[in-house]
């Protein structure tokens, strides 16, 4: 275990190997990658070709103008990964936008010389998935998955056990909103979470990629609670970028709107991470759709009523 040297090339992957008692061992990281934060001081080995500062319509704009031209809204510095001689890199291949081009990095590591490291690959979208994710990783470094699976597993049958009785008349239904503009629905694992959490999910399938929505679908949807949680922002981000919602006509007609049922959450830490705190998003969901039968104590620090 002390020959390691790991580096994550996205935060779920940096989380799942904290998570397997292996911080030390990382030796380098993604520039997204900030938990847990004694990993802030190893060496950043990727840079974005967008401005995430800029409003989300922008940012959208962006990302579809370089995916139109081919070109990566990542880069890999070549030159730290030598300097750092990794054994593995962990990394994905599901979603261009979320993290380097599996390809680049399966090129970039060709053409190291220092080193040989083995790429670990990770592509969930749903729940068990992440799981199965989990225990590659550790399988592959060399140490025991089950320990933190049944720990994490132990929290998601705590909430199934209380939601998975309730009537259909005490599941709300819910539009999770993970891109305001344009609008974008949560897809892949979200629909499941707010499943186990005794939601009825709108708009977005289980194990597929996020819609984009015209305001009709919402409208016309018309759900009983709106979570926004958009892909990459915090709460304090996430709470700037929601006033523009107000602009719209539609939005004060919606009766999420009208009863006071509109949550912002930290989609960055939580929800948008197929890591070990998607069972925290689990437990964000369940208190904010059944606070009778849950309190966790996320609200004002992973998520606020607006």
């Amino acid at each position: 275990m002390t020959n390691l040297r790991i580096i994550c090339l996205l935060p779920s992957a940096t989380e799942i190997v904290a998570a397997l008692g292996l911080t030390e061992q990382i030796v380098g990281r993604s520039h997204e990658c900030d938990y847990p934060p004694e990993i802030l001081d190893r060496p950043i080995c990727t840079t974005a070709s967008i401005n995430s500062e800029q409003d989300d319509a922008q940012i959208d704009a962006d990302i579809i103008d370089l995916v139109q031209q081919a070109i990566s809204i990542y880069q890999l510095k070549t030159d730290v990964l030598e300097q750092l001689q990794p054994t593995h890199i962990i990394t994905q291949d599901q979603c261009d936008v979320c993290a380097v081009n599996f390809n680049l990095v399966e090129q970039a590591v060709g053409e190291l010389t220092s080193s040989h490291p083995q790429l670990i690959s990770l592509q969930p979208k749903l729940l068990p998935e992440v799981w199965t994710d989990i225990e590659q990783v550790a399988t592959k470094l060399g140490v025991a998955s089950q320990p933190i699976l049944t720990q994490l597993q132990s929290r998601v049958t705590a909430c199934q056990q209380k939601t998975q009785v309730l009537p259909d008349n005490q599941r709300p239904t819910v539009a999770a909103i993970e891109w305001l503009d344009p609008l974008m629905a949560t897809g892949n694992w979200i629909p499941q979470l707010i499943t186990i959490a005794g939601g009825n999910p709108l708009l977005g399938a289980w194990g597929e990629h996020s819609p984009y929505l015209e305001w009709e679908q919402l409208v016309a949807a018309d759900p009983e609670v709106i979570i926004i949680m958009p892909c990459g922002f915090n709460l304090d981000r996430t709470q700037e970028e929601a006033q523009q919602l107000v602009q719209r006509s539609e939005w004060s007609n919606l009766q999420a709107v009208r009863n006071s049922q509109v949550y912002l959450t930290d989609g960055n830490s939580y929800f948008n991470r197929p890591g070990p705190r998607l069972v925290d998003s689990l437990e964000i969901l369940a208190e904010i759709l059944h606070p009778e039968l849950f309190h966790f104590g996320y609200q004002d620090t992973g998520w606020i009523r607006w």
